[in-house]
């Protein structure tokens, strides 16, 4: 996946590509497992690098359990 470019005036892009059936392990099994790639571009300039890790992070723990997405603000 080639990283999103960011423009002007933004500070960052979350890149989403397609999902994909690829072989995984788990508890030392090999399963077919769907596996989606991101990539996060942001400025450092404006972006602290640790803030953008834990974004990226927050963002795939909740792709990994939906139950962690409020449905309500």
């Amino acid at each position: 996946m080639v990283p999103p470019i960011i423009n002007h005036p933004g500070v960052a892009i979350l890149g989403v590509g397609k999902t994909k059936d690829m072989p995984v392990v788990r508890e030392e099994k090999i399963e077919i497992r769907k596996i989606l790639h991101l990539a996060l571009s942001f400025d450092h300039r404006v972006v602290d690098g640790g803030e953008a890790a834990r974004f990226l992070n927050t963002v795939i723990a909740r792709l990994e359990d939906p139950d962690l997405i409020p449905l309500e603000s």
